[in-house]
């Protein structure tokens, strides 16, 4: 029971910002919010928080702490929710918001399936690679490709993906291709508008980090039209492997410079944190955990 007050307490501090927030939410005192996060570091013997008299900021230890203790809390939250409305139906509207090129190619033909299996669910899904406010503009989750930062939403891992720097064999022919990362600079690139880091791609390798700085020749805010000038020979594309792996895999596109490996994504079904998800939306997500458990690509 100490355990989950400690780490009940540390979430609640986190999330609110301060130990007087967490202690009106949860209904308690500053001191015994103190004195539980305190006992929780001892216990794991790692600092969580970095206390001023101004302000609290999660350590390195806390960030990942963190995320971890949200999800089981939510997970447990969930159990009780499941248990309490287990006869519930999956009925209702579910509003769900995914990137563009993602929900086109990989969730279009799965909804059916899913309505099939649950005919009393209606389905609304906005496509956008805009990062939406799920709460401000209504939806009852999101597919997310990124590395989560809104420590607000709850996630759940459906699948990962690699980003691939290629090219047609076309336009390697054409143009020469790249024998070192610094000759990517020299080449025509097309570049997605929203990619995090801009121009400049890094990559990892054996030795270590590496990057070049891209000159973009065209940018465009949507992975399919990348992709679709990069089969026209228009130039390289850094773009994610299930948008163009079967591309890769029937030769159309090949991998450049391969030994230089790509940012790792992962694929989320996000939704807002709240203590009894209804049941149609937990069904849907279950749902894409089990369909992309071993994704094509």
């Amino acid at each position: 029971m100490d355990r989950f007050r400690g780490i009940s307490a540390f979430v609640a501090v986190v999330e609110a910002g301060s130990f007087v927030g967490a202690a009106e939410s949860l209904g308690s005192s500053k001191a015994a919010m103190s004195r539980a996060v305190l006992d929780l570091e001892a216990r794991i013997g790692a600092r969580l928080l970095h206390r001023t008299t101004r302000r609290l900021s999660l350590t390195e230890d806390g960030r990942g702490y963190y995320e971890l203790c949200r999800q089981a809390l939510d997970e447990l939250a969930s159990a009780d929710a499941e248990v309490a409305h287990a006869s519930s139906a999956a009925v209702g509207l579910i509003r769900v918001n995914a990137p563009h090129s993602f929900g086109a190619i990989h969730l279009s033909s799965r909804w059916s399936a899913f309505l099939d299996a649950h005919p009393g669910v209606r389905l609304d899904v906005t496509l956008s690679d805009r990062l939406v406010d799920l709460v401000d503009e209504g939806f009852d989750m999101a597919i997310r490709i990124a590395r989560l930062q809104d420590s607000s939403l709850v996630s759940r891992r459906l699948a990962g993906a690699r980003m691939v720097m290629c090219a047609t064999p076309g336009y390697l022919a054409s143009r020469g291709t790249p024998q070192r990362l610094e000759d990517v600079a020299q080449h025509e690139v097309i570049s997605y508008t929203y990619w995090s880091g801009g121009d400049t791609w890094r990559f990892s390798t054996d030795s270590g980090e590496r990057e070049v700085a891209t000159r973009p020749r065209l940018r465009a805010n949507s992975g399919d039209t990348c992709r679709a000038v990069a089969l026209s020979h228009g130039g390289i594309v850094l773009q994610p492997s299930f948008l163009v792996g079967e591309d890769l895999a029937a030769g159309r596109l090949v991998e450049i410079l391969p030994q230089y490996h790509g940012p790792q994504l992962n694929i989320y079904a996000v939704y807002p944190t709240r203590r009894q998800l209804p049941a149609r939306v937990r069904i849907l997500i279950d749902f894409l955990a089990d369909s992309f458990g071993r994704p094509g690509w």
